[in-house]
């Protein structure tokens, strides 16, 4: 994995900007992982992901999120200074997560006269959902989709005719196998004493965070272009420490 690049960040918000998170975050990872195939990095398992995108954060942008929530008793908007090695460890995420080769055990699920054999979810298995899809419609497309085979009183049976008690069975295993997709956060308003919770997601907050500063590296491109006649590809290969003097001798 390596670092983003001041170029990197403008071409990811392009090429990203309307498409959806599963699709953000593979262009995120591509440029992170430049020697990686798509198809490789889409079946990477959603904690794989996740957990790389969190190492991308870091390399990127450093240790520290600031990110902004709105209280729902009161309305008072917070700013929310959040550790990455806090978040990292309630994700549960393993210690050795950058990585770019997919690889997605076998798990074996044993209940009542069934046994279910499956694997992870993966960015592939969310980007085949329908749009039509509603969220219990999708919920059991990804269930199915990664069943591998099962099995009722030794007989072997298509995942769709298992029963949709099975299938939740099978779901609670998942989460319990290894790390969270969305972390929750137990957040107070200062304001109202209101107590409520926050769902933390990497891919969205990471987008957002890439989007800001895609954003001032154009104004800082813009900026030093009308002023000194540079191109684009020389004022993005500076340094963030260069363009800033540079502005300041502008008096910015």
């Amino acid at each position: 994995m390596r670092t983003l690049t001041a170029s990197d960040l403008l071409a990811i918000w392009e090429k990203g900007a309307g498409r959806g998170p599963v699709e953000q975050a593979l262009i995120l990872l591509a440029k992170a992982f430049p020697q990686v195939s798509l198809e490789s990095l889409a079946d990477l398992t959603i904690a794989q992901r996740d957990a790389s995108l969190f190492l991308l954060f870091r390399m990127t942008f450093g240790t520290q999120l600031k990110a902004l929530a709105t209280c729902p008793a009161c309305g008072e908007r917070l700013e929310l200074s959040l550790d990455w090695q806090n978040l990292y460890s309630l994700g549960k995420f393993p210690l050795d997560a950058d990585q770019s080769d997919p690889h997605n055990p076998e798990a074996t699920l044993r209940l009542n006269d069934c046994e279910v054999i499956y694997r992870l979810p993966t960015s592939a298995d969310l980007m085949n959902l329908q749009a039509s899809y509603n969220t219990t419609m999708a919920r059991r497309y990804i269930l199915e989709s990664c069943i591998i085979q099962a099995h009722r009183d030794g007989t072997k049976i298509s995942s769709e005719k298992l029963p949709d008690s099975i299938l939740m069975a099978v779901e609670e295993h998942m989460a319990q196998a290894g790390p969270i997709a969305n972390i929750t956060l137990a957040t107070s308003c200062p304001a109202c004493r209101h107590q409520w919770e926050i769902i933390f997601d990497i891919v969205s907050f990471l987008w957002e965070e890439t989007q800001f500063w895609a954003r001032r590296l154009m104004q800082e491109v813009h900026t030093l272009a009308s002023a000194y006649g540079w191109h684009e590809a020389d004022i993005l290969a500076m340094n963030a420490w260069r363009r800033q003097r540079y502005l300041e001798l502008l008096g910015i």
